[in-house]
C-alpha cells in the first residue's frame, strides 16, 4: 500500500493544468462559480474620485482647525449629492451639504457628520472637531489604476464579481470548468423511484458524488449504474472516458470475486498508478491514466470503494485537490486545509493505517473543538450528515485521549 502522502503527489503528479487554447471569455453575469484564467487588473481607481463616507458638510480644515468652537462656516448654496459633479469650489470659510457618495468639492478636505453640527440661519456651527479627513474617501484610497484586483486561479463569487463590475469590466477570461463522468458499479444497485428487492439498496454514491464534484467547481455527469459483468463495465468506462476529464466509479476495485474495476481498465489500456492506500476508510483506491485515442485527451480515473463514507472521504482527501488542479485554481486550493484542535472524546484507532474520523468542528469559548461522531461504520451514510471536518489520527497512532489536541481537516464541501 502506499502512503497518503505518497498517493497524494501521485495524484497530482498525474493531472495537467489546462491549456491557453482551453480558456474563454464569458460575460461577467456568466461568471459566478468559474476561475479566473488572467490577473485581472484594474483601469480606474477604487474610489475614483474623492467623495463623502456620510451624510455632512464638507469643509476645508484649516478654517477650523484652531477655534473650530467659535467659528461659524457660511453654508454655500450648493449641495452635493451622489452622482452630480460639483461646479464651484469650496471657498475659505464656507461648509458645503453634501451626502453619501457625493464628489468632495474642489478645496474640501474633510467631512463633519450632520449629527454633529449645528445650524444657525445660513450659518454652521461645529458641535466636536473633527479630525482632520474624517469621512472622506480618498481617490485610489482602496486600489489604484494599474494595480491587480483580482488574481488569477481565483473562483468567482460574488465579492469578486461585485468588484469587476465596479471596475467598469463586464467580460473576464476563465478556465473551462472540468467534467467528471460518476458511476456506480454493483448489481445490488436500483436508481431512485425503483422498488427495492430484498439485498438491494438505492444508489446514493451516484448523488452525493455529484454533489461534491459540483461543489468542487466541476461539471457532473452522472451515467447511472452498472452490473458486476465486466463487458458492461468496459462499455460504460468507455463511455465515461469519451465524454470526461475526469471519471469516478463507485465500488467494484477491491479484492472480491466480482471486483472487475482493475481488470477491465487493464484490457482497455489504461496505466494504473494507484491501487490501494494505506488510508481508513478508503483503502481500496484506484487511480489510473487513459490516453483517448479518439478525442486526443489524457483522461485520469478514480475507483473508488463501495461504501459511501469511504467514497466520500476518498473524495474529500484526494479527488477535490486534482479537481482544484485541472480547474486552474493555485497549489494552495490543491491540499486540504488543516488545523489543530481539541477533541472532545477519545479518539480510537487500529494503528495500521492513517485513519480519518468524521465529525463537527466547532468554537467553544473562542477555541475550535472537535466533536468526533459515535459511529464509523464506512456503510454508514447517516453518521456523516451535517459533518464539516476529519480528525487525522497517523499511522501506528492508536489512541488520542479527550481533551488532547488532534490535527483535523476542513471539510470545504
Amino acid at each position: 500500500m502506499l502512503t497518503v502522502t505518497e498517493a497524494e503527489k501521485i495524484i497530482l503528479e498525474l493531472i495537467t493544468q489546462q491549456q491557453e487554447s482551453e480558456r474563454r471569455w464569458v460575460a461577467l453575469e456568466q461568471a459566478d462559480d468559474q476561475v479566473l484564467a488572467q490577473d485581472l487588473v484594474s483601469l480606474v481607481d477604487f474610489p475614483q474620485w474623492h467623495s463623502s463616507a456620510m451624510d455632512g458638510y464638507a469643509l476645508r480644515y484649516e478654517d477650523i482647525a484652531n477655534h473650530w468652537q467659535t467659528i461659524e462656516l457660511n453654508i454655500a448654496v450648493t449641495e452635493v449629492k451622489a452622482g452630480s459633479p460639483v461646479a464651484l469650489p469650496l471657498k475659505h470659510g464656507e461648509a458645503m451639504r453634501i451626502f453619501t457618495g457625493g464628489c468632495l468639492p474642489m478645496g474640501a478636505d474633510t467631512v463633519v457628520m450632520q449629527e454633529d453640527v449645528e445650524i444657525i440661519g445660513d450659518s454652521l456651527r461645529l458641535r466636536t472637531k473633527p479630525v482632520h479627513g474624517e469621512y472622506v474617501r480618498s481617490q485610489g484610497e482602496y486600489l489604484r489604476a494599474g494595480e491587480l484586483l483580482v488574481k488569477q486561479g481565483t473562483r468567482l463569487g460574488g465579492t469578486e464579481i461585485g468588484a469587476i463590475a465596479a471596475a467598469g469590466i463586464g467580460q473576464v477570461q476563465v478556465y473551462r470548468q472540468p467534467r467528471v463522468a460518476i458511476m456506480s458499479t454493483g448489481d445490488e444497485l436500483v436508481n431512485l423511484g425503483q422498488p427495492l428487492q430484498v439485498g438491494q439498496i438505492w444508489d446514493s454514491n451516484q448523488y452525493a458524488l455529484a454533489a461534491l464534484v459540483r461543489r468542487a467547481g466541476a461539471i457532473a455527469i452522472p451515467l447511472g449504474a452498472v452490473p458486476d459483468q465486466p463487458q458492461a463495465l468496459k462499455l460504460k468506462m468507455q463511455q465515461a472516458i469519451a465524454e470526461a476529464d475526469l471519471v469516478i466509479s463507485s465500488g467494484g476495485v477491491s479484492v472480491g470475486d466480482y471486483d472487475y474495476v482493475d481488470t477491465v481498465l487493464e484490457a482497455i489500456g489504461a496505466e494504473i498508478h494507484i491501487r490501494s492506500v494505506a488510508i481508513k476508510p478508503g483503502k481500496p483506491l484506484t487511480v489510473a491514466k487513459i490516453n483517448d485515442s479518439i478525442s486526443q485527451r489524457q483522461v485520469i480515473y478514480f475507483g473508488v470503494p463501495g461504501n459511501p463514507v469511504s467514497a466520500m472521504v476518498t473524495f474529500w482527501r484526494f479527488i477535490g485537490g486534482a479537481i482544484a488542479k485541472l480547474s486552474g485554481m493555485p497549489e494552495s486550493a490543491w491540499y486540504p486545509q488543516w488545523i489543530k484542535v481539541q477533541t472532545t472524546e477519545d479518539l480510537h484507532a487500529q494503528g495500521r493505517r492513517e485513519t480519518y474520523l468524521w465529525g463537527q468542528l466547532s468554537f467553544a469559548k473562542g477555541k475550535p473543538i472537535f466533536q468526533p461522531v459515535q459511529n464509523y461504520s464506512s456503510g454508514n451514510l447517516i453518521s456523516v450528515i451535517g459533518v464539516n471536518a476529519l480528525a487525522m489520527m497517523r499511522m501506528h497512532q492508536t489512541y488520542v485521549p479527550a481533551m488532547d489536541e488532534v490535527m483535523v481537516m476542513i471539510l470545504p464541501y
